[in-house]
């Protein structure tokens, strides 16, 4: 039996790819009992006209229900800065439980201050469940836990189930490196530590990240091992200590432009997936601070 820090198991991994967003969402299936879950669900947004859709949450569905598949949990990494979240829609849908890391709460309790949220409840509560440091739980028959991996986020965390590692914003596919650390919360150190403990898991387990930005016009990719993550992942590489890391990460960070939607999306994330709801002329509003990102490389 190879230990894998919980007990064996291979999920089938099935990837859903968004050109939009560069985002990877993913379902993890239990082959013995056709229960999964799903990962990082994408609800779609266009910025330029304000219109919400369902496209990729549906072919989540669709994936589901062709499969005959049963959902145990629908689960975000983190609060997106990238895209917005379809777990409440999901929730909806199937009637499977919502979950994130319990440090989500300090996120909530950071933006909700950014968006002048009064009367916010920066509890969590907008999710079935919040998942500790080294919580235990179960997909199908397959043993599954977390790991708290914070730095590119104050909440960042890692799902392990079976031999699958599911990493989304913190290590990318080793031609493009590691993730930014210079969101409100973020840390380059705590982001090196973070690395270090999935890096710690043994060589043969499957990682699975959260975006693919394709470089050198190369096809979109998501899976790789903790193997050749310490073998060839450019930042590493070139970085191979904590202060070289940090160095590298803080120097390059400096130079990156926020992402597009991230003042849009946080406000919808941090309610779990939900917009906010309609105004007394039944449409529903975005807030959009000013200068609450005075630092940022305008790009």
């Amino acid at each position: 039996m190879r230990d894998f820090g919980i007990s064996e198991g291979a999920p089938e991994v099935v990837a859903f790819f968004d050109a939009r967003t560069f985002s990877v969402q993913y379902i993890a299936i239990d082959p013995a009992t056709r229960r999964c879950a799903i990962i990082d669900p994408v609800l779609d947004y266009d910025e330029k006209s304000g219109q919400t859709d369902t496209h990729n949450a549906d072919r989540i569905l669709r994936y589901v229900r062709d499969h005959d598949l049963k959902v145990d949990w629908i689960l975000d990494t983190h609060p997106h800065a990238d895209h917005f979240s379809s777990a409440r829609y999901l929730k909806e849908q199937l009637g499977a439980p919502t979950a994130i890391g319990d440090h989500v709460t300090e996120v909530q309790s950071l933006w909700s201050d950014f968006y002048n949220l009064k009367g916010f409840p920066a509890d969590g509560s907008q999710w079935d469940k919040l998942f500790a440091e080294g919580e235990t739980f179960k997909v199908g028959e397959l043993d599954a836990r977390v790991m708290f991996s914070p730095g590119h986020t104050l909440a960042s965390i890692t799902y392990v189930i079976g031999d699958a590692a599911f990493v989304h914003d913190t290590l990318f596919q080793p031609d493009f490196g590691t993730a930014r650390a210079d969101f409100p919360g973020g840390d380059s150190a705590q982001l090196w530590q973070s690395i270090q403990a999935i890096l710690a898991l043994p060589d043969e387990t499957r990682l699975f990240t959260g975006h693919d930005y394709m470089p050198d016009g190369r096809e979109p990719a998501w899976e790789s091992t903790v193997a050749e993550q310490k073998r060839s992942n450019i930042h590493l590489s070139q970085a191979p200590d904590k202060a070289s890391y940090c160095r590298l990460r803080d120097e390059r960070d400096a130079t990156l432009p926020m992402p597009k939607l991230i003042l849009h999306a946080l406000q919808v994330n941090i309610r779990g997936g939900r917009l906010p709801e309609p105004e007394d002329n039944g449409r529903r509003y975005l807030r959009i601070p000013l200068d609450v990102l005075k630092d940022a490389n305008w790009g």
